[in-house]
């Protein structure tokens, strides 16, 4: 309602009437409506417009590989023939009985649990060091994580000769003790500890820079009333600082995990898959060697398909988890 004053009068006394507002009609409500409709549809247009590109992409780069590479491993193909022949799961129960497969699958363990806990561990280590205030922290910073840009390939290469049992710093080191260099290319478990040493080395950088930015948004009155009450650096460590990195931990837990799985360069340049065989062999390495060496394609593809169920449950697991901390 709206109310209007009239003028005084004659007799000096005003008076004030009331008037209805106009009501809204059927009309306008239709309109209203429709325009909204329009607007939500230019919405979900232009979300499509941005998204389109990057589904399609994902959709000939990613999946149909991957479905392709999953109908492969019902067939036996030599990736030099233009024909395949249907075998079933006899790929798949040749694998799980094959004898090598326990080998491969218990160096894939082996090396992805040392790489995972070396990185994350001495990461953290560094971190923790070079966040306080000393002297020359950023040129050390920055050496640290150089290797991380650095191709896979060239830091093995670089390697073999650190390691080298003949004129490598290794022996070099270990001849100042009088100690002679372990066969690294000739024993399965020194060959194993190579690789390994080598992939920590190359990737500590991102653990590193990970830890660092989060030790830089650690709260800091936390700090202080830590230091108030006296409590000690070991035990601040564990009581304070660790709970606010537990996320961030369990997050370089899970992608330094689905990064060392998926490890080649440095055992393929390095080891190729040896010493006596399969002493390095990883899952990954069984799949180019099986397809792009023995040249069964369709026994490639299914060690391929393993690989990415194990790889998948572990990012399921992640989410999973993700989402009860969330």
């Amino acid at each position: 309602m709206t109310f209007q004053e009239d003028s005084p009068g004659a007799g000096g006394a005003g008076t004030t009437t009331a008037s209805p507002a106009r009501a809204e009609s059927p009309g306008d409500s239709a309109a209203l409506v429709r325009k909204a409709k329009r607007n939500r549809h230019k919405e979900w247009l232009l979300a499509a417009a941005l998204l389109a590109p990057n589904l399609i992409l994902l959709a000939v780069f990613t999946y149909r590989p991957l479905l392709d590479n999953i109908r492969l491993s019902f067939f036996n193909w030599n990736i030099s023939s233009p024909t395949s022949t249907f075998v079933g799961l006899d790929n798949y129960v040749e694998w799980f009985s094959r004898d090598d497969t326990k080998t491969i699958v218990l160096n894939t363990l082996v090396f992805t649990f040392f790489a995972v806990i070396g990185s994350m561990v001495i990461g953290l280590a560094l971190a923790l060091l070079l966040n306080q205030n000393i002297k020359g922290r950023n040129f050390a910073r920055s050496v640290v994580f150089a290797p991380y840009a650095i191709s896979g390939a060239a830091i093995g290469i670089a390697f073999q000769f650190v390691f080298d049992p003949n004129f490598g710093l290794i022996q070099e080191l270990l001849g100042w003790f009088g100690t002679d260099s372990p066969t690294f290319y000739a024993v399965p478990g020194w060959a194993m500890f190579m690789v390994t040493f080598t992939f920590v080395w190359k990737n500590l950088g991102y653990t590193f820079v990970i830890y660092l930015a989060a030790l830089q948004g650690l709260d800091k009155e936390l700090d202080e009333a830590a230091a108030i009450d006296g409590t000690g650096r070991w035990r601040k460590f564990w009581r304070v600082t660790m709970p606010q990195l537990r996320n961030t931990t369990f997050f370089l837990s899970i992608t330094v995990l689905l990064n060392s799985v998926q490890v080649f360069d440095i055992i393929n340049v390095m080891t190729r898959g040896g010493p006596q065989g399969n002493g390095t062999q990883t899952l990954v390495f069984q799949i180019y060697n099986e397809t792009f060496v023995n040249f069964r394609a369709g026994y490639g593809a299914t060690a391929a398909t393993i690989l990415f169920l194990i790889l998948l449950i572990i990012t399921l697991i992640q989410v999973r988890i993700m989402d009860k901390r969330g």
